[in-house]
């Protein structure tokens, strides 16, 4: 998913600000599930973060164009783990930002197995 970086999203300095990156990794797990024309919740169904491990490599900077990706690595009954990048929209593809993040599936506020309409939407990346 392509980002351009607005004033917005910096620090006073021009520098994206830390907490952003997570913003746009979320955008970027939800653009999976509308790029198939879903949501993220659907039937009853919705996903919520239970651990992330984030690695700030790098800064992004007002006007930088970025690529933001979110990969299944891992799908279990009731949680997925994916890795997301953002890296330079540039020919360098430098990688700014990379995180592991786990998320889980629930149903009515309660731990549930993702369903298969889910399972086949992260089975198609």
């Amino acid at each position: 998913m392509k980002i351009r970086v607005y004033y917005e999203d910096t620090d006073c300095g021009g520098i994206v600000y830390h907490a952003n990156y997570l913003k746009f990794c979320e955008r970027a797990r939800s653009e999976l599930f509308f790029a198939q024309g879903m949501r993220p919740e659907e039937g009853g169904y919705s996903f919520v973060v239970r651990n992330l491990q984030a690695r700030f490599l790098s800064s992004a900077r007002l006007g930088d164009e970025i690529w933001v990706s979110a990969t299944p690595k891992l799908i279990k009954s009731a949680s997925l783990t994916l890795i997301q990048e953002i890296r330079l929209g540039d020919d360098s593809g430098k990688i700014l930002f990379a995180m592991e993040v786990e998320v889980v599936c629930l149903k009515g506020g309660k731990v549930a197995k993702i369903p298969d309409f889910f399972l086949e939407l992260f089975s198609k990346e």
